[in-house]
């Protein structure tokens, strides 16, 4: 069996040397790896490495490669702090804009003149900049994760920056555009979501993992407690992200109203189809087997909707943006806005509404010019 040697590094940290196999010409090749835990730690480690050379499966360090580094992260890694959709991304990513360019370049040789000359590629293409960002961003991630396990010394993705773009204006509904859509969407099926989105400010996901227990029409109120994720594998029903995406929010008299109407109506097709009184567990917006419907789904209902009623060429997550623009056009705090619409801070509210609250420091001037006055 191979041989090795551990020698402390510091009060939790060990390094283990070692050989690796010889080279073609006989040449003695030496390798390190530090381990951080317990003596016994190091010796577990130590042995590992050796049964890996001595059975030749032994990867050497120096000839990891970057798409072999990144398969083996995303098998063993990303899966534990992230979700299957988040996952599914990442596997794209890699696939697509970070192999292509530099997967053969060995790990331990990365440089960030080879960060620079990749996204400079990428620029070249028909990526989007969000999508440069995106790919920066995993690669970030992944190169942080072998500079902690000493693979690498140091994550060279953090030394250069990816493209930036200036932040635009997010697409929104005015209010006499959002009464106009409702109007135009009455009797269309994606009319009582549509009417739960503008009321609520919820997400996509969040409104097709609504169940009919969720709601107390009485107390025009709704309960937002999940969502549904679509991925190559399926639906997945998960829980918010953060403690603040778990919410309830009130409802306006109009969406109360259009969600009666459906109620009644998916209660009327039950009956004639001999189904049935309507379970609590039923999702809103599902078929009427009970299916959960799909975030794409909705998506598809929804521009089919534009394009057959007339409406301005938004996206169906602009309801969200809309429902927050009016709240903040109607003098509402931004703490009050960020709880309806379950973000993780009200700082995450401002990033992405500030140009709405600009006559905020109009209203703090006249303020001000009063109590002066006095």
């Amino acid at each position: 069996m191979s041989e090795g040697s551990i020698t402390r590094r510091g009060k939790k940290s060990w390094r283990i040397k070692y050989d690796l196999p010889r080279d073609e010409t006989g040449e003695r090749r030496i390798a390190y790896k530090t381990v951080k835990g317990t003596r016994k730690d190091a010796e577990k480690e130590k042995r590992r490495l050796m049964t890996a050379i001595d059975k030749g499966v032994h990867v050497d360090p120096s000839a990891l490669t970057v798409a072999d580094y990144l398969d083996q992260w995303l098998a063993d890694v990303a899966p534990a702090s992230v979700g299957p959709k988040a996952l599914e991304r990442y596997r794209g990513l890699v696939k697509k804009q970070i192999k292509p360019h530099i997967g053969t370049t060995q790990l331990q040789k990365l440089r960030p003149a080879d960060i620079a000359a990749w996204l400079q590629a990428l620029g070249k293409t028909e990526i989007s900049i969000r999508s440069i960002q995106h790919a920066h961003g995993v690669l970030r991630t992944a190169l942080a994760h072998a500079a902690a396990v000493e693979i690498i010394e140091r994550n060279v993705a953090t030394f250069i920056k990816p493209p930036t773009m200036l932040r635009t204006e997010v697409e929104i509904l005015n209010a006499e555009q959002i009464a106009d859509a409702l109007r135009k969407l009455e009797g269309h099926s994606i009319y009582p979501i549509a009417a739960l989105a503008i009321g609520t400010g919820a997400r996509r996901g969040e409104l097709t993992a609504l169940r009919w227990d969720d709601l107390d029409l009485a107390a025009a109120t709704v309960r937002i407690e999940r969502s549904v994720e679509q991925t190559k594998d399926g639906l997945r029903v998960k829980p918010p992200k953060t403690a603040a995406g778990r919410r309830t929010v009130s409802l306006p008299a109009l969406t109360v109203k259009a969600l009666r109407d459906h109620r009644r109506q998916t209660l009327e097709l039950r009956l004639q189809l001999g189904i049935g009184a309507l379970p609590g567990d039923e999702p809103v917006f599902g078929d009427i087997d009970g299916n959960w419907p799909t975030p794409h789904s909705i998506t598809k209902c929804w521009r089919r909707a534009v394009q057959s009623r007339g409406l301005p060429r938004i996206t169906f997550h602009s309801l969200r943006h809309s429902h927050a623009s009016a709240l903040i056009a109607a003098g509402l705090d931004v703490v009050t806005v960020s709880r309806r619409l379950g973000h993780a801070s009200p700082a995450l509210t401002l990033s992405t509404y500030s140009h709405l609250f600009t006559n905020s420091d109009d209203k703090a001037a006249a303020a001000i010019d009063a109590a002066l006055s006095q």
